[in-house]
């Protein structure tokens, strides 16, 4: 319980000044809408970090992802009914924030249980689901801005375009990279080919994946390509 109480603190702690700081810079310098959707991206992201440093357990840390969306879920419904707040934060369809919340702290339940519980690896939990963030989220930016060339390959989305899905792969592979490298335990040419497989497998999800379930479905995916990879590879 003290484990619980404490990881709730730290999360807390990093929730409250950085979705301060973000509300005040979307009054403040008028950030523009999908720029402000994206850094509330981040911030989904950034809650990993608290969390696989103050636990210690991995299941004090699925009850506190479970614990998230209980709470939040009824504050998210009474604020999505003031049409002003909808408007403010660019919710895109009702409802939007509260099923965001479910996948993105389901995705994080799942992917503590099976890297951390399973495996002993809090870094591949990082690795499977940034895969998917961070690369989502410049995928959408470089999509809006340059996405010139739409995909029409079959069971595509064909809103989404060649130039996001690029900067998705870049970025998701460097994202894993990253994060290979700090763990430890593979050469860096295994690395490189566990980072693109990785990212591969996360863009191309993501590009066929509609309704906002690539939350879900690309860091499945990656942890699909992710995790044999690296027992293979002997890491």
């Amino acid at each position: 319980m003290q484990e619980l109480i404490r990881g709730i603190g730290a999360f807390l702690l990093y929730l409250i000044p950085v979705v301060v700081g973000l509300l005040a810079a979307r009054c403040l310098w008028k950030v523009p809408d999908e720029l402000f959707r994206k850094l509330l991206h981040f911030v989904l992201l950034g809650i990993y970090i608290p969390v696989l440093q103050v636990f210690h357990t991995w299941w004090n840390a699925v009850l506190f992802a479970l614990l998230v969306i209980v709470f939040f879920y009824p504050v998210l419904a009474l604020l999505e009914r003031i049409p002003a707040f909808s408007a403010f934060v660019n919710e895109r369809k009702h409802g939007e924030f509260q099923s965001s919340l479910i996948l993105a702290l389901s995705t994080m339940a799942v992917s503590i249980t099976i890297c951390w519980g399973l495996l002993d690896e809090k870094l591949l939990v990082l690795a499977c689901v940034y895969a998917w963030g961070v690369g989502d989220a410049f995928a959408a930016l470089v999509g809006k801005r340059f996405g010139r060339h739409k995909i029409h390959i079959p069971f595509a989305d064909h809103h989404k375009s060649v130039e996001g899905s690029a900067a998705m792969f870049v970025t998701s592979a460097l994202s894993v990279l990253i994060l290979l490298l700090i763990r430890g335990g593979l050469g860096l040419g295994s690395c490189l080919l566990v980072s693109a497989a990785g990212a591969a497998a996360a863009t191309f999800v993501e590009m066929c994946t509609k309704g906002g379930y690539d939350t879900i479905t690309c860091p499945a995916a990656a942890m699909a390509v992710i995790l044999p990879l690296i027992h293979l590879l002997g890491g």
